[in-house]
Formats: structure tokens, C-alpha cells, sequence
């Protein structure tokens, strides 16, 4: 059991960097502070999905963290 729990946690970090990777970059960086950035942007539906998926993804891997980091599993 833990070395299933070990590899999920591997693959869903791996998945994770990816993923993020991927994102398209929203930020404005500090013209965000200002009140210039753009609040009201819409979303495609390929990166609705893309934000889905990656919601997903780190809560797997969170769930893996603290069971491993608990010694929930033996």
C-alpha cells in the first residue's frame, strides 16, 4: 500500500509540474497592486478544463502528502 501511495504521489507531482507549466501567464505583476490589471477576463473553455484538471491533480497529490507525512499508511 505505501508504495502505491508512493507512486501516486510521484506521477501526480510530475503531472502537477506539467500542468502548471502549461498554464497561459495571467499576472501582471505589480501593475496588479496599482488596480491597472484586467479583473474581469474571460476564460476559454480549453483552459476551464486546464484549471479543472490541475484542481484535481493537487489535491491528489495533497491527499499523498498527508498520508505519507501522518504515517497514515503502512
Amino acid at each position: 500500500m505505501l508504495g502505491l501511495i508512493w507512486t501516486i504521489q510521484v506521477i501526480s507531482a510530475i503531472l502537477l509540474i506539467v500542468l502548471i507549466l502549461i498554464h497561459s501567464p495571467k499576472g501582471d505583476g505589480i501593475a496588479g497592486i496599482g488596480g491597472s490589471a484586467q479583473l474581469f477576463t474571460s476564460q476559454k473553455g480549453a483552459e476551464k478544463n486546464l484549471n479543472k484538471i490541475t484542481a484535481v491533480v493537487t489535491v491528489v497529490f495533497t491527499v499523498c502528502v498527508f498520508l505519507l507525512g501522518f504515517g497514515l499508511v503502512h
